[in-house]
């Protein structure tokens, strides 16, 4: 699993033009292996999605374009704290994520990272993404990522992910704060407009990842995670994806009540919710794995089209 882990575009350049020879001598392949195991722990495509809603909240907040300066900065810096989290996250899991066939592929239990090489990873990450916030962007967005970190890191999965099924519904706050912070980069505080946008990520998460937990609650049950699955059955966890959906559809539609948005986001947000809500109603009915998974898949294509939505309703504005 890790072999396949995708390199960043200018280290793959470097390494796909490195003559083979190279390639197959021990401490070559050595630097490529570790290069992809600490890029691993990052949770790239985790990071994706916090960035991409992080520079949509940054674009969401002026009326004009983003200054060059703040949007470079704040992106690596809430990139590299977010990709510490992760790490964190994969430092405190390694012994359940040895268990489950989902995660025992990733680096620490394949022993391709020491805790200590982790540990320092993480710490040098965190630190210089917060130190790039203090620095080029402001004071509040550095301490509001840094309660973010703190969030999801220790909070929620040191104290809530083993302890609750509702871990994922506390701790969605933590997850739903990346377009707060971006807004925060760009205005320097935290608006009416901001909230709305941590309300529709907050309503998504239970959906989304109850969706992935459905499928692997055999996973998680010998992993000894009280996961929703798990704690109180997939019949009921279904139901449960499917009240959320109708929540994230009403607060979906609040970007328009309150005129932060216009009547293109609105045709959006309707169309995307009712597809969710299809989504959500068909694992009523087909309760496969398949169904589940089709519907995870979809929530991460919900959120991402519904924030584009949201931008190009700004712009066309505008």
């Amino acid at each position: 699993m890790l072999e396949s882990t995708p390199l960043p575009g200018p280290i793959r350049e470097i390494v796909d033009h490195m003559p083979a020879q190279v390639l197959t001598t021990s401490p070559a392949r050595t630097l490529i292996q570790r290069v992809r195991a600490f890029y691993s722990l990052t949770k790239p495509r985790v990071v994706l999605l916090i960035v991409f809603t992080a520079v949509i909240g940054m674009f969401l907040a002026t009326p004009g374009m983003v200054p060059a300066q703040v949007l470079i900065a704040a992106t690596f810096g809430i990139a590299l704290v977010a990709g510490a989290a992760a790490a964190v996250n994969c430092l405190v899991e390694h012994k359940i994520d040895a268990v489950m066939q989902r995660t025992r592929g990733r680096a620490l239990p394949r022993g391709d990272l020491t805790f200590l090489q982790t540990l320092v990873f993480a710490g040098m990450a965190g630190g210089v993404g917060l130190w790039v916030l203090m620095h080029f962007v402001n004071a509040l967005t550095m301490w509001l990522t840094l309660a973010t970190f703190v969030g999801y890191a220790i909070v929620y999965t040191v104290i809530l992910k083993p302890a609750t099924p509702q871990n994922i519904v506390i701790g969605g706050a933590s997850g739903a704060m990346p377009p707060v912070l971006g807004w925060a980069a760009v205005t320097g505080e935290v608006s009416t407009e901001a909230m709305l946008l941590f309300l529709i990520i907050f309503a998504w998460t239970p959906p989304h990842f109850w969706s992935l937990a459905l499928y692997r609650a055999e996973d998680y049950a010998k992993a000894g995670l009280p996961m929703l699955p798990v704690t109180h059955g997939k019949k009921y966890t279904r139901l449960q994806v499917l009240l959320y959906t109708f929540i994230l559809f009403a607060v979906t539609l609040m970007p328009f009540a309150m005129r932060m948005s216009g009547w293109v986001y609105l045709a959006a947000s309707i169309t995307l919710g009712a597809m969710f809500i299809g989504h959500a109603l068909r694992l009523q009915v087909a309760h496969g794995d398949d169904v589940a998974r089709k519907t995870f898949r979809f929530s991460i294509t919900y959120l991402a089209a519904l924030f584009a939505a949201l931008l190009l309703d700004h712009y066309l504005a505008w």
